[in-house]
C-alpha cells in the first residue's frame, strides 16, 4: 500500500514508520518538509505520492502553549486536519487521525466509549475535537483514534520527566487525582496498522489496558527503573496550570478490539517494553 505519513518525526510518527516498514511504500514527511495547513503544498505532495492511505500524526500537542497561542493550535489541529482529510478524499484514500482523551470533560467514572458525548476543556482539547469534526466532514472514510498519556522513544513526556526529576531531586510530589490510561507509542502504532485495512471506519479509542493515577504511574516508573526516590501524592490544585485537564479520562478499547481482534496489553507491560527499548537505544 502507498501511504503518506505526516508527522513522521514525532514520537508516534517514528513508531508508525517502524510498524509500516514491512509491506508498504511509505512517504514520510514532517514539519520540515510540509505544512499540513498549506493546502496548495499538500496537494502537490499528494499528487506526487498518489496515496492509497493517509496517516495524519501531525499535531500541535503542547497543552500549555496552546493556551498562549490558540490560533497556532487550531491552525494545525483543526484547519490542517481538515485539509489533510479532504486531500485524502480527493485521492479516494482513507485518512487516519489521532486525537486525545482530553476531548472528554472528566465527569464520568467508568471508561469512556468512543460515542460518549465530548466536552473539551482548554484550547488544546477544543482544537483536537474541532479536528475530529473537520476530518469527519471532509472524508467519510476515516479512522479517528483517540489515545492518552502517550510516551515513546525520543519524546518529551511524563515517563522521562519523572525519571529526570527522580535523579535530580531528593523527593517528588505527583498528583493522584488525575486518572487515565498510559499508552506506549509502539502499541498505538501496531493498533493503527491492525485497524487501517479493516474498512471499519469511525472513531476508536486506543490505549494500553488498565488505568492509574499520575501518582501510581510515577511509582511504577520508578519501580521499573530501580530508583528509590520518595514520591508523595498531592492534589492537582497544588500545581496550577494554564490549561485545565480532565481529572478522569480512562478510555475503553472495546470497539477497537472488536474491529481488529487485537487486545491492547496492560499499561504496566507496555512500560516494561519501553524500558527495554530505552536500554537498547
Amino acid at each position: 500500500m502507498r501511504i503518506l505519513l505526516l508527522g513522521a518525526k514525532g514520537q508516534l510518527g517514528r513508531d508508525l514508520s517502524l510498524a509500516l516498514a514491512t509491506g508498504h511504500a511509505v512517504a514520510a514527511h514532517d514539519v520540515d518538509t510540509i505544512d499540513i495547513a498549506d493546502e496548495a503544498a499538500l496537494a502537490k505532495l499528494a499528487d506526487s505520492v498518489n496515496p492509497e492511505l493517509v496517516i495524519n500524526a501531525a499535531a500541535h500537542t503542547n497543552v500549555e502553549k496552546a493556551e498562549e497561542e490558540p490560533e497556532a493550535a487550531f491552525r494545525v489541529n483543526e484547519t490542517g486536519a481538515g485539509i489533510v482529510a479532504a486531500m485524502a478524499a480527493r485521492h479516494n484514500a482513507p485518512v487516519v487521525l489521532f486525537s486525545t482523551d482530553y476531548v472528554f470533560g472528566g465527569n464520568k467514572r467508568t471508561p469512556y466509549e468512543p460515542d460518549d458525548p465530548v466536552a473539551p476543556i482548554g484550547v488544546y482539547a477544543r482544537s483536537k475535537e474541532a479536528g475530529e469534526r473537520a476530518t469527519r466532514a471532509a472524508n467519510p472514510r476515516h479512522y479517528i483514534l483517540r489515545t492518552a498519556w502517550l510516551y515513546g522513544p525520543g519524546g518529551n513526556h511524563f515517563v522521562e520527566k519523572i525519571l529526570h526529576a527522580a535523579q535530580t531531586r531528593p523527593s517528588l510530589k505527583v498528583v493522584d487525582d488525575e486518572i487515565g490510561s498510559p499508552s506506549h507509542t509502539e502499541d498505538l502504532a501496531q493498533a493503527t496498522v491492525a485497524l487501517m485495512t479493516t474498512g471499519a471506519f469511525g472513531t476508536y479509542h486506543a490505549v494500553n489496558a488498565g488505568a492509574c493515577s499520575r501518582y501510581e504511574f510515577a511509582l511504577e516508573i520508578l519501580r521499573q527503573a530501580g530508583l528509590s526516590t520518595p514520591v508523595a501524592p498531592c492534589a492537582s490544585s497544588e500545581f496550577p496550570t494554564k490549561a485545565e485537564r480532565p481529572l478522569y479520562s480512562v478510555l475503553s478499547n472495546a470497539k477497537l478490539e472488536a474491529a481488529t481482534g487485537m487486545p491492547m496489553r496492560p499499561w504496566q507491560a507496555a512500560l516494561e517494553r519501553y524500558f527495554r527499548r530505552r536500554k537498547s537505544s
